[in-house]
C-alpha cells in the first residue's frame, strides 16, 4: 500500500509520478524502497486517469457495501452474527480489489 499511497501523494501535489518521486517519498517515510515494485508501479500506471480511477473507486465502494447487507437473510442466534462477520469481510476483500483494479486500469 505504501507504494500506492506514494504515487497518490505525488499526484495530489501535482507532481508527475516516476521512479525517482515514488522512492523518495517511501524513504521519507522510512520504507526500504523494492526497485521491481517501484517499476511495476510506475508502469501500471503508465495512461491511467488517476482522477477518473478514485471517482469510479468512490461510487462503487458504497452499492458494493450496501448491496450484500440488503440480501442477508434473517436467521436466528449466533449464526446470525457469524454470517455478518463473514460477509463483511469479503465486502472488505471486494472494496479493496475494486481500488486496486481501478487504480491499475
Amino acid at each position: 500500500m505504501e507504494y500506492i499511497y506514494s504515487a497518490l501523494v505525488l499526484h495530489s501535489a501535482g507532481k508527475e509520478i516516476t521512479e525517482e518521486g515514488v522512492v523518495s517519498i517511501l524513504k521519507a517515510a522510512g520504507v526500504e524502497p523494492d526497485t521491481a515494485r517501484v517499476k511495476a508501479l510506475i508502469a501500471a500506471l503508465d495512461g491511467v486517469d488517476i482522477d477518473e480511477a478514485m471517482k469510479t473507486a468512490a461510487f462503487a465502494a458504497p452499492a458494493a457495501a450496501a448491496a450484500p447487507a440488503a440480501a442477508a437473510p434473517a436467521e436466528g442466534g449466533e449464526k446470525k452474527e457469524e454470517k455478518k462477520e463473514e460477509e463483511e469481510e469479503e465486502v472488505s476483500e471486494e472494496e479493496a480489489a475494486a481500488g486496486l483494479g481501478a487504480l491499475f486500469g
